[in-house]
């Protein structure tokens, strides 16, 4: 039967189809809806989301040692946080089949940067597969594995945002049963001291020539001749730009496996055209390699290096067609950038630490990451998962040896604060820095689509589980300030920062805690949270034009410039009261008590 699948609704059916029984991530734009379409495969498989990256792929290897296929999935900068984990497993090997997801981003659309994963391949010594879109995976996933065992690797296996999100009709299969490996006490395999990874050192060379033979045979690596004097060599969803581009002018030489390169395939392929391109996004990682074996194409010195392709890019780029575009008219066109939504619990807090001036903020990854943007503005910068609390520390220590007081808080959610926020919190309590560390606990990991952490109560395939207490847990690790606020509240806000600011022992930690207003809402929320509370109304008579609900920077909120009046809108409000708790004139009450 056929389906019309995205690429990560493919991928999911594929692992299940190769038999994989472990399979462990964490969520983030563009790989979530991996797991999030294995959790449908819970008979036969375990699927989890872990704390972090590095987590998942320890799991992952720890299933492969037991001889099961395992896979790991993450976001492109995910694969950094896995990367200890990574580079030891190309020397230790596998024993089940193991697979590493990495889904790139390209032109930056969910993601603080862009980087082409592949170089982790050849960073790791370890093979590279690349699928161009939701058809490829079956065939892809299933060599991945073969690859893996037969090998005694990990595969690394690159999908981009285009690849994971576009839809193709895929002819669904059977899973294929494969049992377990037994597992054998070998600690010369899996122990990785210094001896034995120097014994082990030279046979990843021999692995990599090797899988440079299996390069040159294997059915990943397709070439299709139309009998055309141009070449096309590319891999990924830039497969199907030169193909819209070209059609058959060109003969294709489709790289599904790229790492290592089969370098004689392609020198044979060039031979056969008068001209040559490469087209890959981002890094000219296949490039490069054609290059150095003396092959001669044409490259980067025509294909951007930086952003995602598309056909209009590459059309003009290596045809020179310009693309002609119908112009809006300016007076149509409205800025809109991305704004917390209405209700969101983040938006009492960020309305009220924007009144404590002079104070330096660091903010991490998450919905949050909008309070450094208009109308709050409080944050002061954004870098990586768990940094916030790492870099508040530095922060404190660098000025104060030079004197200099400042006031200092780091903002960090609740699924990042156990992704990698615990140990920079830890730094913190160890060196007595006194910094305001605010965990903003909206009860799920929302900027990802909603995905349960280990302090929502919930797993992945939906079973209770124990809750982490932050409470509980920031005091066990040595914190001795610590509130539990609601941050809807705004008196409650500002009391708890002013309290913590004057704290001067070591570090602080206010925790706010009320649910994601878009989240499916659990028992357990609606026994320990009012959620049904009334919509916001403006009483116009009252209303002064002062803004101030404005500057709250909530979507519901309406300003008629020409009335200088504000009011709700009742169809989005979900009744929080922050624009409430801001009028300074009580003109906006609750609905009903007009």
């Amino acid at each position: 039967m056929k389906k019309l699948w995205t690429g990560n609704e493919a991928v999911a059916r594929a692992l299940y189809e190769a038999s994989v029984t472990f399979a462990s991530a964490y969520p983030g734009t563009p790989s979530t809806e991996i797991l999030e379409n294995l959790v449908q495969y819970r008979d036969k498989m375990y699927v989890e989301w872990a704390p972090n990256e590095k987590v998942a792929l320890e799991a992952a290897i720890g299933a492969s040692m037991a001889g099961v296929r395992s896979v790991a999935a993450m976001k492109h900068v995910g694969v950094n946080v896995a990367a200890d984990p990574l580079m030891t497993l190309s020397y230790t090997g596998v024993n089940g089949g193991l697979v590493l997801i990495t889904a790139d981003d390209p032109g930056m659309h969910s993601s603080q940067n862009e980087q082409d994963n592949r170089i982790f391949a050849k960073f790791a010594k370890i093979p590279c597969v690349e699928i161009s879109g939701a058809r490829d995976a079956a065939e892809a996933i299933r060599e991945s594995y073969h690859i893996s065992e037969t090998f005694d690797t990990p595969v690394l296996f690159r999908m981009t945002t285009r690849v994971c999100h576009s839809k193709e009709l895929v002819e669904e299969g059977e899973r294929v049963e494969v049992e377990p490996i037994p597992y054998v006490k070998d600690p010369g395999k899996f122990i990785s001291s210094p001896a034995s990874s120097r014994r082990k050192r030279p046979g990843i060379e021999e692995r990599l020539k090797r899988l440079a033979e299996y390069a040159e045979t294997t059915p990943l690596n397709v070439e299709e001749d139309n009998g055309a004097s141009i070449g096309v060599i590319a891999s990924g969803v830039s497969v199907h730009y030169a193909k819209e581009i070209f059609g058959d002018k060109a003969n294709y030489l489709v790289l599904g496996f790229t790492y290592p390169l089969p370098v004689e395939k392609v020198r044979a392929f060039r031979e056969k055209v008068e001209t040559c391109y490469v087209i890959e996004e981002l890094e000219p990682f296949l490039e490069e390699q054609i290059r150095l074996a003396g092959i001669e194409v044409i490259g980067k010195e025509l294909v951007p290096v930086m952003g995602e392709l598309n056909v209009d890019i590459l059309r003009e780029v290596l045809l020179g067609e310009k693309p002609e575009y119908q112009d809006a008219p300016e007076e149509l066109l409205v800025n809109r950038p991305p704004i917390l939504c209405s209700g969101c619990p983040h938006r009492g807090f960020f309305f009220e630490a924007k009144k404590f001036r002079d104070m330096i903020v660091t903010g991490d990854i998450g919905c949050y990451t909008l309070g450094a943007s208009p109308p709050l503005e409080v944050s002061d910068s954004v870098v990586c998962m768990g940094a916030s609390i790492s870099m508040a520390h530095g922060v404190y220590a660098g000025l104060s040896k030079h004197g200099i007081k400042k006031r200092i808080m780091a903002v960090i959610g609740d699924s990042t604060f156990m992704h990698s926020g615990i140990t920079s919190l830890m730094n913190s309590i160890y060196n007595k820095t006194p910094t305001v560390n605010v965990i903003l606990d909206n009860r799920i990991t929302a900027m990802t689509g909603h995905q349960e952490n280990p302090g929502t109560g919930y797993n992945l395939m939906g079973e209770k589980v124990q809750e982490i207490d932050f409470e509980k847990l920031v005091r066990a690790l040595g914190i001795e300030k610590v509130l539990t606020i609601n941050p809807l509240k705004l008196g409650s806000v500002r009391e708890a920062i002013k309290e913590c600011l004057a704290y001067e022992e070591g570090p602080s930690v206010i925790i706010t805690r009320w649910p994601c207003a878009l989240k499916r809402y659990s028992e357990e929320d609606h026994k320990e949270f009012n959620l049904k509370a009334p919509k916001s109304v403006v009483i116009d008579d009252l209303c002064r034009g002062c803004r101030n609900c404005v500057r709250t920077g909530c979507p519901s909120i309406r300003f008629d410039k020409e009335r200088k009046k504000a009011s709700v809108d009742e169809h989005s409000c979900v009744g929080c009261g922050v624009c409430r708790e801001s009028c300074p004139f009580d003109a906006i009450v609750e609905m009903g008590k007009i």
